[in-house]
């Protein structure tokens, strides 16, 4: 059985509504994105939703980011 984290699952965990860093900006977006794909795991569907659907996204290089991060942190 897969125990792994989706990336959203990941992402909250970067949430913070104080913070101006871009990847709490992207996570706290994200959350109110009703159609995000929160089972993803996968970089390159993620990456294809985002660069579709999220205009609140300033840069893809944010999410790379948060993803490289995800993937170090639930590495298992």
């Amino acid at each position: 059985m897969n125990m792994r984290r989706s990336f959203y699952e990941f992402l909250m965990t970067l949430r913070n509504v104080e913070s101006v860093e871009p990847e709490a900006e992207f996570a706290n977006n994200a959350f109110h994105d009703t159609s995000f794909p929160k089972q993803e795991e996968d970089y390159q569907k993620l990456s294809e939703y985002l660069e579709l659907n999220a205009g609140y996204l300033p840069s893809m290089t944010i999410f790379d980011e948060a993803y490289q991060k995800y993937q170090e942190i639930d590495k298992k």
